[in-house]
């Protein structure tokens, strides 16, 4: 009788498995734009490989939310389950503040983060992203204060539900009044949040790599690395860093910048870059990129080049025009990729 040969593990995998194999098990996708339409984001998550995504629910630069969700949402959410793509993160509006003095921006930011939760959860999201916000003024432990008083008004007006997201405040760079840039201050905001009785098993963190980097930690040294990730369960508490945005800096280290670059081409670079991709602390943290560019197709090529860093292998350089992008989502018309690229 003939033998029958034997299929290679890699080829028995379904498409989903091997997305994920490719990112070494771990569940990473890019902030992904739905100007296209749900059905055609969708879709788009798949072609980049992308194993989790970020979007937004509403328009991040203002103040009204939408309180009926988008049609064809229920199509969306099962063929991203169809594909395993997930978990889905919704990043909030960007004008939310709950740390400062001004009780107008301040409750207006608490109906902003609520509507956002209600939203998700008609998303199927698992998280919300917000930022810390700026203390204005107030001081830092004032401002704390201020945000874990506004933090228990948005979940006394959002009940706790089976299918309720969690609440991921992220880390800043720490230029101006902003809170949040230490992991002494997210420890802290963690006991004011306790001191004001708010349900904390509802809330934890997102580290943002760029912020990181801008507020002085030299994640570009995988031994930086290797100690901030290991320090976290104990200064926080296990389970409390929910979610990563990997991002690369534009910026000078402990510049208090905010400027997202490329995965690997920037300050942070290939060292740090895959130090974070394969340290064994984030196996089970999803990540999402908010990296320049993302609607004009290089989404896919910053999710190869994640691929490739995981992988072991060297990176691609990437054309000038790469790094002329203004923001890292534009909202450009769509232009074929390039893919004539030589290695760094």
């Amino acid at each position: 009788m003939p033998v029958k040969p034997v299929t290679p593990a890699k080829q028995r995998m379904n498409p989903a498995e091997r997305r994920l194999a490719a990112l070494g098990g771990r569940r990473i996708g890019p902030h992904l734009p739905l100007g296209p339409g749900l059905a055609r984001s969708a879709e788009r998550a798949k072609v980049v490989g992308a194993t989790a995504v970020q979007v937004f629910a509403d328009n991040p630069t203002a103040w009204r939310r939408k309180l009926d969700p988008p049609p064809g949402i229920d199509a969306f959410r099962a063929r991203l389950a169809a594909l395993d793509i997930g978990p889905m993160a919704i990043h909030a509006s960007y004008l939310v503040n709950l740390c400062g003095a001004d009780d107008e921006f301040w409750l207006r930011s608490i109906d902003t983060i609520a509507a956002e939760l209600r939203m998700a959860e008609l998303y199927g999201a698992e998280l919300v992203n917000v930022h810390v916000g700026s203390h204005r003024g107030l001081g830092r432990a004032q401002g704390m204060a201020r945000l874990a008083t506004g933090l228990r008004e948005v979940f006394d007006r959002v009940p706790l539900s089976p299918t309720m997201p969690k609440l991921a405040l992220e880390n800043s760079a720490g230029g101006g009044d902003g809170v949040g840039s230490r992991m002494e201050d997210l420890a802290d905001i963690l006991e004011a949040a306790a001191r004001a009785d708010v349900d904390v098993s509802r809330l934890g963190f997102c580290l943002d790599t760029a912020h990181l980097w801008g507020a002085g930690y030299a994640i570009n040294d995988p031994d930086v690395v290797d100690a901030l990730l290991t320090g976290l369960d104990p200064a926080l508490g296990p389970g409390r860093l929910l979610m990563l945005h990997l991002n690369d800096s534009k910026a000078p280290l402990g510049s208090l910048r905010d400027r997202h670059e490329h995965i690997g081409a920037g300050q942070i670079g290939v060292a740090g870059m895959r130090a974070l991709l394969t340290h064994p602390r984030l196996a089970e943290v999803p990540a999402y990129l908010e990296t320049p560019g993302m609607d004009i197709g290089y989404d896919k090529r910053n999710m190869d080049r994640v691929r490739k860093l995981i992988a072991g292998h060297d990176l691609p350089r990437l054309p000038a025009a790469a790094f002329a992008i203004r923001s890292s989502r534009t909202r450009s018309k769509p232009s074929p990729e390039v893919d004539s690229e030589t290695p760094e």
